[in-house]
């Protein structure tokens, strides 16, 4: 066991593992702690829906997102909800949203955001096995005249997105009564079988040479200068020539031990698995306007939706769970969503621009931060993981680090 790696990963989460995945690759040798168990319950990607490929680009600050959110509070099933309290935090947070949400700054976020999906499913392509990666294209359902027109008008560039017409729809997902205005289709769409991908890949780094230490929590650091000496955990120090930061939500408390802010907001999501029913889709689905994303994962099927800024409370709403299921049932009205095989909740690391923190934090020579990828972590985390393995080489980056920095707030 290394306790003296080159480099120190706190969080064995997506972004963590592939950070390990890259740096090991160059050569590092790597070792990784994680609070609980890889692919645990605590982790973000443990129970979500899986998405990756090039759906879902667009950053969540947009031109009239504060608007509409102000209306979605109203609505105790709506996709949005920000609980209201005296947070400073949550509060400079959402100053810093507002801000992002400009047409300028969302197209400039998208097309970054673009570009790191589209060189992560290039590795994921590359590095999974047909039963972990499926990647047979996605369905865009729009419930209403007006939003599918709308989409239909604005197709978003480097987008492989083309007009269903009713017929496609039912050849490509015969059996399943849709009740909707109109869909789109991206020939990229695709999504990962979690956690079992987790697990899989933290197999692999092991494999490779990796030390992973699971149910091992950060409890302080040691410091001289601009360099971080040693990391104390529950279960031993480690003294890494190089750290980073890649807890995910936790993020922001490990880096507070450091001194290091991070605009950071625990953005709770929901998830409800189901037994496959006669009528499910064989594609992956997302219902746009209510922002709920059906997985199919062979005798289940996975509903996820929802945003909510509630701190870090882990309680289940039933009426957040509700709003997802009316969401379904209106989509697609002859799926039996009664067999609820489990019902998960858990915390996205989301920035106000939602663009990831890759970067080296000052003062420090020695620590990196990757977190914040938000609601398409596990899109985004195979390219910033080499992102942060090249930061850490001193290799050029494959883009321009500038938008990601640690300070930028």
């Amino acid at each position: 066991m290394d306790r003296d790696p080159d480099v120190l990963i706190i969080g064995g989460g997506v972004a963590g593992l592939f950070s390990a995945y890259h740096l090991r690759l160059s050569g590092c040798s790597v070792a990784v702690v994680e609070r609980g168990p890889i692919g645990g319950p605590q982790s973000c990607s443990s129970g979500n829906t899986g998405f990756v490929g090039t759906q879902g680009s667009a950053p969540l600050a947009e031109p009239g997102v504060p608007a509409q959110g102000l209306r979605w509070l109203l609505n105790p099933e709506s996709p949005f909800y920000i609980k209201p309290r005296p947070d400073p935090a949550l509060l400079a947070w959402l100053w810093h949203f507002r801000r992002a949400c400009t047409a300028e700054a969302a197209q400039a976020s998208f097309r970054i955001l673009l570009d790191l999906k589209q060189r992560s499913l290039a590795m994921l392509r590359d590095l999974c096995t047909p039963d972990t990666l499926t990647a047979n294209g996605m369905v865009v359902a729009f419930k209403t005249p007006q939003a599918f027109e709308k989409a239909a008008r604005a197709l978003p560039p480097g987008v492989p997105l083309r007009v269903l017409e009713p017929a496609e729809l039912s050849a490509l997902e015969p059996g399943v009564e849709f009740d909707i205005a109109g869909a789109l289709y991206n020939e990229e769409g695709a999504y990962l079988r979690v956690p079992s991908f987790l697990t899989e890949l933290a197999g692999t780094l092991t494999g490779m040479g990796v030390d992973l230490h699971e149910h091992t929590e950060v409890t302080g650091f040691e410091t001289t200068g601009h360099r971080v000496r040693q990391v104390r955990t529950t279960r031993g120090d480690f003294r890494p020539g190089e750290t980073v930061i890649a807890a995910g939500t936790w993020s922001a408390a490990c880096a507070r031990k450091l001194d290091v802010k991070l605009r950071l907001q625990p953005a709770k999501g929901y998830t409800v698995t189901v037994k496959t029913s006669p009528g499910a889709p064989r594609l992956p689905v997302l219902l746009s306007e209510g922002k709920v994303a059906l997985t199919p994962l062979g005798d289940r099927l996975r509903l996820g939706g929802t945003l909510e800024l509630a701190g870090l409370d882990g309680r289940i709403s039933r009426r957040r769970v509700d709003g997802i299921l009316r969401a379904v049932r209106s989509h697609l009205p002859a799926l039996d969503t009664s067999a609820t095989l489990d019902t998960w909740s858990g915390f996205r690391p989301c920035t106000p621009d939602s663009l990831p923190y890759i970067g080296r934090a000052a003062p420090y020579r020695n620590l990196v931060i990757a977190c914040g990828h938000g609601h398409i972590g596990l899109g985004l985390a195979p390219a910033g993981g080499r992102l942060v393995a090249q930061i850490v080489s001193g290799a050029e980056p494959d883009v321009d680090l500038t938008p990601f920095r640690v300070d930028r707030y």
